[in-house]
């Protein structure tokens, strides 16, 4: 099966919300063997909406909206689809008994009166239970045997609909006693730059096919993605397996796990293995690492603590980076971080340290030492590593990358030590 999803919203568009909605649908989808070939996203207009769906129908038959469900004037998709298949709205007194119910379980009663219009229904369309929310799902064919399903744009309603509702009733649509699937795997990789990593693979990609490979660069490194399209469950697992087992070799340790591996949870469990103790030393990235670092539940066993040595005086006060370092060298240099993580492992007693120190920006960049510019070290007993880098993008970015090569230089001295 293939359809097509048009998210409504006009705050999608303005970019005040993130469509999560769209990714959601996307991957529960594709792992029920439905390829979403086109994703739209459309003000709330009932023009826009109106052909968006016309569109989308004619081309796949099958349409997968969120939003527009609520009880206010903008709240549209309804109407319009219901006019686009020549239907009427029809208040359904199941649907608005169970409305009622839900205000007055939530002690809000008496409901407004723009409530009701979400007991609306248009003929013939069968109603999708929402048990999270006062907006119902809705299934409706048209007299082509077309195929629209209108689910709300609350996230948790919506997901809930797909997983309970949607997708069962699309997999009996769909009928076939072998039901295909699309699959993903994906290899994560860290330090390693998206044209290294591609001169590397090669036509990898050419050999493993049917399955296709995506390279996925962010602030936390370049994830692999292979795909398997419309196979059979058991078959597509081989396939991405066998072609994991030969990308995992040329990635090398580059690569510091699969699928949704976090980096942090990586090295806690190296830290565990060799009973090391772990405190962290930063200054520019504010306490992004051993916020990293404890959003892995666990996180206590090993991780002591962290101190943000923003200003010299507490570089030298916490950490007893000696004043003639920075005066010499700098904040922002080898001299003061390697300071830093030999003072964390006095500070904290703790074996394994990071320590962070850079120019996050906008401003406070020179020529010797730009806007990007960021000395990492890690500690390991007696072993000392520092590393520099020069980071792209705003502060946000630098800031995050700053904190992922941080975690992935410990990951590597780890795995040496």
């Amino acid at each position: 099966m293939k359809l097509e999803v048009v998210t409504v919203g006009t705050e999608l568009l303005l970019g005040y919300t993130v469509d999560t909605n769209a990714a959601e649908l996307g991957r529960a989808l594709a792992a029920a063997g439905i390829e979403v070939v086109r994703r739209t996203t459309v003000a709330d207009r009932p023009d826009a909406i109106r052909a968006a769906v016309a569109d989308a129908l004619q081309r796949t038959g099958v349409v997968v909206t969120t939003g527009g469900l609520g009880p206010t004037r903008d709240d549209v998709t309804k109407r319009v689809v219901a006019e686009l298949c020549g239907k009427r709205l029809v208040l359904d007194p199941a649907v608005l008994s169970t409305i009622e119910a839900r205000f007055r379980q939530l002690g809000r009663w008496p409901m407004p009166e723009s409530n009701r219009s979400q007991a609306e229904v248009p003929e013939g369309a069968t109603v999708l239970p929402n048990p999270r929310g006062t907006a119902p799902g809705l299934w409706l064919e048209d007299e082509r045997g077309r195929l629209l399903v209108l689910l709300p744009g609350v996230p948790s309603e919506m997901r809930g609909l797909l997983a309970e509702q949607v997708l069962p009733r699309l997999a009996q649509r769909d009928g076939g006693d072998r039901p295909r699937v699309v699959l993903s795997r994906t290899l994560r990789t860290t330090g390693v730059a998206e044209s290294s990593l591609a001169e590397r693979i090669g036509r990898l990609d050419e050999e493993v096919a049917p399955l296709t490979l995506a390279y996925l660069p962010s602030p936390d490194g370049v994830d692999l993605r292979l795909t398997a399209w419309g196979l059979e469950q058991g078959e597509a697992e081989a396939r991405l397996a066998a072609a994991l087992r030969r990308l995992r070799p040329i990635v090398g340790e580059d690569c510091y796990g699969e699928d949704a591996t976090d980096l942090a949870a990586v090295v806690l469990e190296a830290l565990r293995r060799g009973r090391h103790r772990l405190g962290v030393a930063e200054s520019c990235t504010g306490g992004l690492v051993a916020q990293r670092v404890t959003a892995v539940p666990g996180a206590s066993d090993t991780f002591v603590g962290g101190v943000v040595a923003y200003a010299d005086v507490m570089k030298t006060a916490a950490l007893k980076v000696p004043l003639e370092i920075l005066q010499a060298h700098g904040a922002v240099s080898e001299e003061t971080v390697r300071a830093m993580a030999v003072g964390a492992q006095r500070l904290f007693s703790a074996d394994c340290t990071v320590a962070v120190t850079g120019i996050a920006g906008p401003t406070g960049g020179t020529p010797d030492k730009p806007v990007g510019t960021v000395w990492l070290a890690v500690a390991v007993d007696t072993k000392l590593r520092a590393l520099k880098r020069l980071f792209p993008g705003d502060r946000d970015e630098v800031r995050r990358r700053s904190a992922q090569a941080a975690l992935d230089l410990l990951r590597r001295a780890l795995a040496t030590s």
